[in-house]
């Protein structure tokens, strides 16, 4: 049983920035891709970034060029860097890793963690 853990979600105004971060409770972040989504309310769980256990990066078109996706295998973490928020950015962000099918579609292994939420003012 895997447990992500997400944190670094907080109120900001438009035009501001978080970087959020996620924890594994084991190491599977070294050996699996890796995927941040977003659910808004009434809205589906959308994926918004990708990274391989390689480092290459794919990002949805609403985020590209705003947002950042990192890991870290040392620490079993991985971050998304957001800058330049807008309120449409506000969702609960989620991590999870899984196989990568293609750049943008990701098949998840863990259970999802509660997510960590993030609320763009303005």
């Amino acid at each position: 049983q895997v447990q992500l853990v997400e944190s670094g979600g907080g109120l900001v105004q438009a035009g501001g920035s978080l970087r959020l971060s996620c924890a594994a409770s084991r190491n599977i972040f070294s050996i699996n891709a890796m995927g941040w989504y977003r659910q808004a309310p009434g809205k589906q769980r959308d994926l918004v970034a990708t990274i391989t256990r390689e480092g290459k990066t794919n990002y949805a078109d609403s985020v590209k060029g705003r947002f950042t996706i990192s890991r870290d295998n040392a620490k079993n973490t991985v971050y998304l860097e957001m800058n330049s928020l807008k309120p449409e950015d506000t969702a609960v962000y989620y991590c999870n890793a899984g196989v990568l099918i293609a750049p943008m579609t990701l098949r998840p292994f863990a259970s999802w963690g509660l997510g960590t939420q993030v609320t763009v003012s303005s």
